[in-house]
């Protein structure tokens, strides 16, 4: 129950119903409702019904980058189907992985008008793989009623958002038959009868289950099988049990009851809970059994945990850059393990230099930057050297092994994770913990394998920043650092690179002053976004400008860098547009080389392309001609030159957006024309991801 005193808690009422509501109109077998974090940064996992928040481990946190349904849908503010598993696999590989099972869901933002989250159901493939249009409209309303909810809140300045660990709605139980009657119904029927709530809970068990369990059932009720019974204590058959829930099909295995017994087991789910059969099996025992064993050293690692390392090694393999395994580590790895602080470094010169961080005080970052990799001094030190993981339950334990080590940083519990490949030491990853934190067997060796793969991943993200800032550093040099200052004319650049990648490319730019009475500005598009698109961008550039210096007309400055490209043979192609500004006749003259025409906004606002006879590109023809087209320099025109990242998207008729791009155009306020770039890129889509660079040039006649 709620108290009527607290608004937090009434408002997480009202909330969970609507969602409850939206799960059982929709008829799916699995919800939840994911908020955005105060950062914007990560989708974290609320409000879950129909499946025990074990299950959502390795998705309870969830990137915003992240390429899964819920984060694609809050970043795009569309919705998202994902109507069978093949299609799951197809277009989100990383969350086929934790969620290996026949199924259909949809991923809807929660949206109005202020991002708050995603709403996530799922439904077993025995549904229509497709959605109808009355169910996208009930789901729609549904969020917006969820937005509303979360809008209140936020303006009485409670939130509805529980604890770190989600909030679990309980499923609406239909009603059945009388409690005696059926258990007399499960008495008589050969075999063993019991039943399993969606948590994976025993809640009935008849005498025959019992005996075929060899347990007692005041010992069973309550309890999960894989923790009750060790010989079930196996990932195999916790994963048959989450086959059921997620994918409400029934589900059979077979499990050996020490020492010989066979025992059948046949799941039958629904949306209350699971009903499972047990009966003597006609399989033989192996024919050389394994010797028993009466202790076990170590316990295997739950299916959760098992989903849980899987997902985050799919994660590691698609970082690029150091920052980006922070991240990733922040988000993903700490919270899966309840850690409440990050430290990553790396060996430089007999030191620990970090790299990143998170939950600590900049000086006590400070302090620790830079320590000796002494042994004796450090537990770091001595995970590097000797490459095996050290964990520390509380600070009396950290005492005793390493007194000299600094305790400055107030945590009570550590595990230093070496990080090491083929013998080499890359760093160490230190998780810590506000409170004293045991570290049982499975913990530790699902931390130990993460550590492994820590390493890679950072490996190469040093190798990746190390190619980068070469490239980025060639890029820019090849780029103008400033514009010139042209009398009468007003200019703003801007390039943006491509967000995938090496997040260079071969976009450029320039504005060359030609004495008093003229200039010329020119923007191009290399092929590619590498290395060798900038270093020919560079070579592209200085010719253009070398020509246009000496006072070349526009179709012969291409002409004559089309045949030094030619000459060079890059095996990469450039489209360029050359405009020779004469403030004298008032008239601009351009030359296009496969290039976008420029828009030209008239002083009254009227906007369109302008109609530029298009020439090859470059370093395709030697001896290729490129027409000449003159506009009327009016005073207060504005022409705006751009490369196709700008205009081009996948499944987008190009001719729509360019009218689009010239409407945002018309209404855009020229005083200050940063600003007006600023509007004309978030308009066009390009503040988030970015498949190919852009280049945008703006230049208005203030005379």
């Amino acid at each position: 129950m709620t108290s009527a005193g607290d608004p937090a808690a009434a408002g997480r009422g009202e909330l969970d119903a609507v969602f409850a509501e939206t799960v059982r109109r929709t008829g799916a077998s699995i919800g939840a409702l994911y908020l955005l974090t105060l950062d914007e940064r990560v989708l974290r996992l609320d409000v879950l019904c129909g499946a025990p928040p074990e299950f959502a481990a390795p998705w309870a946190r969830i990137p915003m980058a992240a390429p899964a349904p819920v984060a694609v849908a809050v970043r795009e503010n569309r919705m998202v189907w994902v109507g069978s598993q093949e299609e799951m696999v197809r277009a989100y590989p990383r969350t086929a992985v934790v969620l290996p099972y026949p199924l259909a869901l949809v991923a809807a933002p929660v949206d109005d008008g202020r991002r708050w989250g995603a709403l996530l159901l799922m439904w077993p493939a025995t549904r229509p793989p497709y959605m109808t249009d009355r169910e996208r409209g009930h789901i729609s309303s549904s969020c917006r009623r969820l937005a509303r909810l979360l809008e209140e809140a936020a303006a009485h300045g409670k939130s509805p958002s529980g604890d770190e660990r989600p909030r679990v709605v309980p499923v609406e139980r239909r009603p059945g038959s009388p409690t005696i009657a059926a258990a007399d119904f499960a008495e008589r029927l050969p075999g063993g009868s019991c039943a399993l709530n969606l948590e994976g809970q025993f809640t009935y068990l008849s005498s025959g289950a019992c005996d075929l369990l060899g347990s007692e059932a005041d010992r069973l009720l309550g309890t999960l099988p894989w923790q009750s019974l060790r010989w079930l204590d196996d990932p195999t058959y916790e994963d048959r049990y989450r086959a059921a829930v997620i994918s409400r099909e029934p589900v059979s295995f077979t499990a050996c009851r020490p020492p010989d017994q066979w025992l059948d087991f046949h799941l039958f789910p629904d949306a209350s809970g699971i009903s499972v059969r047990i009966v003597p099996s006609g399989a033989q025992p192996l024919p050389s059994p394994a010797p028993q064993r009466t202790t076990r050293t170590v316990t295997p690692a739950g299916t959760a945990r098992l989903y849980q390392l899987t997902h985050l090694a799919a994660g590691l393999t698609e970082v690029v850059g150091i920052q980006d395994v922070i991240a990733l580590i922040a988000d993903q790895i700490m919270p899966a393990f309840g850690a409440q602080g990050l430290v990553v470094s790396t060996a430089d010169a007999g030191r620990l230099r970090i790299t990143g961080h998170r939950g600590y005080e900049p000086h006590v970052i400070e302090r620790l930057d830079g320590l000796p990799l002494d042994t004796d001094f450090t537990p770091a030190g001595h995970a590097l050297a000797s490459g095996i993981p050290a964990f520390f339950a509380d600070q009396e334990e950290m005492r005793r092994i390493y007194p000299q080590a600094p305790h400055v940083s107030g945590k009570q519990a550590w595990a230093f994770l070496p990080l090491i490949i083929s013998g080499r030491p890359v760093g160490c990853c230190i998780l810590s913990y506000d409170r004293p934190h045991t570290f049982p067997a499975e913990e530790r060796a699902v931390l130990t394998s993460l550590a492994g793969l820590i390493a890679q991943a950072l490996d190469r993200a040093r190798l990746y920043d190390a190619k980068h800032e070469l490239a980025h550093g060639l890029q820019q040099a090849l780029l103008p650092r400033v514009l010139p200052q042209v009398d009468g004319l007003r200019v703003a650049a801007r390039y943006l690179p491509a967000t995938r990648g090496m997040d260079i490319g071969g976009d450029f730019y320039d504005l060359i002053r030609l004495g008093d009475t003229a200039a010329a500005a020119v923007i191009g598009d290399v092929q590619g976004h590498n290395v060798a698109a900038a270093a020919l961008m560079g070579q592209v550039r200085t010719a253009v400008h070398a020509h246009a210096t000496l006072g070349t007309p526009p179709d012969q400055v291409l002409a004559r860098t089309n045949r030094l490209l030619t000459d060079l043979a890059p095996e990469l192609f450039t489209s360029c547009l050359y405009a020779h500004f004469d403030f004298t006749r008032r008239r601009v003259c351009l030359a296009s080389a496969g290039h976008p025409p420029p828009l030209l906004r008239w002083p009254d606002r009227e906007t369109r392309p302008a109609v530029v006879a298009p020439g090859p590109l470059l370093g395709v023809d030697p001896d290729a001609d490129f027409p000449l087209t003159e506009i009327q320099l009016t005073p207060g025109v504005m022409l705006v030159f751009f490369t196709d990242g700008l205009v081009e998207r996948p499944g987008v008729d190009l001719d729509d957006s360019f009218n689009r791009l010239a409407h945002h155009l018309a209404q855009a306020d020229e005083r200050d024309l940063d600003l007006l770039i600023d509007d004309l890129l978030s308009k066009a889509g390009t503040a988030g991801q970015r498949t190919d660079d852009v280049a945008i040039l703006v230049l208005h006649d203030g005379s």
